[in-house]
């Protein structure tokens, strides 16, 4: 998620979009994203992407069952930008 959205989100919204996720078992993990470097061996590494504020990991059959679950995201509720990811199985 970036930490983009154009109106405030709410402790509400964040408590139900988690009660809808941990209900449906697609819930698999995610984390707020503090601060961090990037590193690259032997050359100047690119910047550490300063949009990215945190990530939430779902189970899903594809990528567009994946993206159903971008209603009731707060950040996307909120006009922020949110993106989604195929993971590796074993990630």
């Amino acid at each position: 998620m970036h930490g983009d959205a154009t109106a405030p989100e709410s402790d509400e919204a964040w408590g139900a979009y988690f009660g809808r996720l941990h209900a449906s078992g697609a819930f698999k993990g995610g984390s707020s994203i503090g601060a961090g470097d990037t590193f690259r061996k032997p050359a100047t590494p690119a910047p550490v992407s300063g949009q990215l504020t945190g990530f939430i990991k779902v189970e899903a059959a594809d990528f567009a069952a994946a993206r159903l679950w971008l209603e009731g995201n707060p950040v996307y509720e909120a006009g922020g930008t949110v993106e989604v990811r195929e993971l590796p199985m074993d990630a």
